[in-house]
């Protein structure tokens, strides 16, 4: 649903900048969260990631800069539509996971007994309908993380922002903290969630934005990331050893570099180099094979080629 002032964005950050003391964390950011995408913020610890996610819900401050959210300022009636999962989980521990779910949605207004139903229903769906009256400090690690994503969600959110929902849970709770992204994309809710683990946000997000050193490395959507910024490779399927095969493709003016797996090869293309002509040239020397398969880049390969060392020079900003 739209309403007045939402604007085309979710989120839109302009030049925003936040120094700490001699540290200058964020510099200079632009950013624009499409309604209805699933967006994933990503960067090396140390990145800016959880600065940025705060001067989004004015925890901090901006020194400079501008922050929307649907198109306005951000504001306490802004933020009731707002949910938000921070990377330091905090839950009463002493309370029961009952008393507080409770208090979350108390603070967002939610009807008595519409939270009831909706606590019932979510602890429910996390297989924790037998842990409502247990303390909070009872419940393992993972547990109390799936509590405190509940308790993000109960007020039905328009926009969800999760700092680093993954960290720290084991594969089993990983699996279900994104089958409820996917479920939120599904309903068409707005999703931003900063994570370092870039094979999580591949297989989530629709749009991603890069950053590093408090600097915006390139942002866009994940087919448009890939298509524009990373290095094509291919993928062949010897049909037996040959060391001369090998040295071969290694060598070929088309290739950048060559991982070996036994008769598996993948071969990372020079910029500008051409799957077709490398495929030509071993036909030619009579290369006998059981694939050969161009192959996009995968978000991590975009990450570490364009993610340079802390201290570097200025980035290229790349935006598509």
């Amino acid at each position: 649903m739209t309403r007045s002032g939402d604007g085309g964005a979710a989120i839109s950050l302009s030049g925003v900048r936040k120094r700490f003391g001699e540290i200058e964390a964020v510099r200079g950011i632009d950013l624009v969260v499409p309604r209805g995408a699933t967006y994933g913020l990503l960067g090396p610890n140390g990145a800016g990631k959880t600065t940025t996610i705060r001067m989004i819900l004015s925890i901090f401050e901006p020194d400079a800069g501008d922050v929307r959210i649907f198109g306005e300022p951000v504001s306490q009636g802004v933020l009731d539509r707002v949910g938000y999962l921070p990377e330091e989980r905090g839950i009463y521990r002493r309370m029961t996971v009952r008393r507080a779910l409770q208090f979350f949605a108390e603070l967002k207004g939610v009807p008595a007994r519409a939270s009831a139903r909706r606590i019932e229903g979510w602890m429910e769906r996390f297989g924790l309908a037998d842990r409502l009256d247990a303390r909070v400090q009872e419940l393992s690690k993972g547990n109390q993380q799936k509590v405190q994503l509940i308790g993000t969600l109960l007020h039905e959110p328009e926009l969800v922002i999760l700092d680093e929902p993954f960290s720290g849970l084991d594969p089993i709770n990983q699996q279900v903290f994104k089958d409820v992204v996917l479920e939120l994309k599904r309903e068409g809710r707005t999703i931003l969630f900063s994570t370092h683990q870039i094979e999580q946000a591949e297989r989530a997000c629709d749009h991603v934005c890069i950053i590093a050193g408090g600097e915006k490395v390139l942002d866009g959507s994940v087919a448009e990331v890939k298509r524009m910024h990373g290095s094509e490779s291919v993928a062949l399927t010897l049909a037996e050893w040959s060391d001369g095969v090998v040295e071969l493709v290694r060598t070929s003016l088309q290739v950048k570099e060559l991982r070996v797996d036994g008769v598996e090869l993948e071969a990372v293309l020079v910029a500008g180099g051409d799957a077709q002509a490398l495929l030509e040239e071993l036909v030619r020397a009579g290369v006998r094979l059981r694939r050969f398969e161009r192959m996009e880049p995968s978000l991590e390969q975009i990450f570490v080629e364009r993610v340079r060392p802390a201290g570097a020079e200025t980035r290229e900003v790349a935006h598509v």
